[in-house]
């Protein structure tokens, strides 16, 4: 980005103290502002205080302590429908990527994503590259997916998404012990 372009701000809400700043640093040095904070509440203070603008783009974690990032998601879209946000998430489903999109999302990453994936998911970049073909899910994965839907048609709970299932809760359990990224 040249001096004379605009720089693009951006806020950046992680509870990740190590990924946080390290993505922080990162896209400074593709030339946008980025302000940072560890929780939703912390962003939406932020932004309520006095002068301050919506940004421009916005990169949201699903999964936070307090506020959920769907939260917030629907909150800074609430609040100025031009943010792009993107949602950045290390427990990626099909519906919470839907359920994203729907509260006013842009684009939808799966952790880890460096800071090049995030600046093309913010541009619109990510989306389709080349009319490539979408890469055919793993049986895991599309268990995985299935599972996280079940879950969140019952709002997370382990019991009654076990026996929505037919499965036995602790047989459930391991599965959602097990990293969704390495299936």
């Amino acid at each position: 980005m040249s001096s004379a372009e605009h720089a693009h701000t951006l806020l950046l809400v992680d509870d990740d103290e190590r990924l946080r700043p390290r993505l922080a640093r990162a896209l400074r040095e593709r030339g946008l502002l980025v302000t940072e904070a560890a929780s939703g509440e912390e962003a939406l203070d932020t932004l309520a205080q006095e002068g301050a603008e919506s940004p421009e783009y916005a990169v949201v974690d699903l999964r936070m302590g307090g506020m959920s990032g769907l939260t917030l998601v629907e909150q800074l879209h609430a609040r100025d429908t031009t943010t792009r946000v993107v949602v950045l998430t290390g427990y990626g489903s099909i519906a919470t990527a839907v359920e994203a999109m729907r509260r006013g999302a842009f684009d939808y990453l799966q952790k880890p994503a460096d800071a090049d994936q995030v600046l093309a998911a913010l541009e619109g970049r990510g989306k389709d590259p080349q009319g490539a073909e979408p890469e055919t899910p793993s049986l895991a994965r599309v268990e995985w997916e299935h599972i996280q839907r079940v879950l969140h048609d019952v709002d997370g709970n382990v019991s009654l998404a076990a026996k929505a299932l037919g499965l036995h809760r602790r047989s459930l359990q391991r599965k959602l012990g097990k990293d969704p990224v390495r299936r």
